[in-house]
């Protein structure tokens, strides 16, 4: 069994070393590759991963997006499994043993790393956590499916279905489009429990209202259309 990591960066000179090192160093119960798509970071982000042993490192010459980036990355994985790591530290890759270990234990195609299944956590903003919440009600009365953290980062599919699911998106709308799409399909997707440790826009959080309300339309879009 081989577990893909997908680490997509974008101006994370500041976190990008401390994350893969973190990711290096998590035991888990499978062989892993460690794939860093740097999307044209303007700071040292490229220069630092270039110097990192026993990773894989690809980039963008233009930036394209985050979704975009964990494409590139999906095309690159050779493992069985694919799970994409943000490369700020919000999330912690001591959860991904609890992660891969569910999927293999349960032979499951999907498992989700759920924020809002830990209720230790906090999230930086309320306006966050409320469209957080929103979207997961909208996913799941359109695709029938009870889902408690569609926006996950912690997304762990199985390599195949990946490849399947045509993905097209470029910028963060690239999360509701694998879940619309992988529960379009039928299959259930299991969430496990996972801490989050949010980061405020002063430092360095990337994702806008306008976000939510383009999340919104894709779910919206890929439950009667393709």
């Amino acid at each position: 069994m081989k577990l893909s990591i997908i680490i997509p960066a974008y101006n994370e000179e500041k976190s990008i070393n401390k994350i893969i090192s973190a990711v290096k160093n998590v035991k888990l119960p499978c062989e892993k590759e460690i794939i860093v798509i740097d999307d044209c970071s303007k700071d040292k982000t490229l220069e630092i991963i270039r110097k990192i042993k026993g990773i894989k490192v690809f980039f963008h010459e233009k930036n394209k997006g985050k979704g975009a980036a964990m494409r590139t990355g999906a095309s690159k994985a050779t493992g069985d499994y694919i799970l994409w790591q943000d490369a700020d530290l919000e999330y912690d890759p001591e959860d991904l043993r609890k992660i891969i270990e569910t999927a293999i234990k349960n032979k499951l195609e999907v498992v989700y790393g759920s924020r809002n299944l830990e209720k230790k956590n906090k999230y930086s903003y309320v306006s966050y956590y409320l469209g957080n919440l929103f979207l997961n009600v909208v996913t799941s009365i359109l695709y029938f499916s009870k889902i408690t953290d569609m926006e996950t980062g912690y997304k762990l599919v199985k390599n195949k279905l990946v490849g399947s699911l045509n993905l097209r998106a470029n910028k963060f709308d690239i999360e509701p489009e694998i879940t619309a799409k992988i529960l379009k399909k039928g299959i259930k997707i299991v969430e496990v429990p996972i801490s989050y440790k949010p980061r405020s826009i002063k430092e360095g959080k990337k994702i806008r209202w306008k976000d939510g309300l383009t999340a919104l339309w894709t779910l919206i879009k890929y439950r009667f259309g393709d």
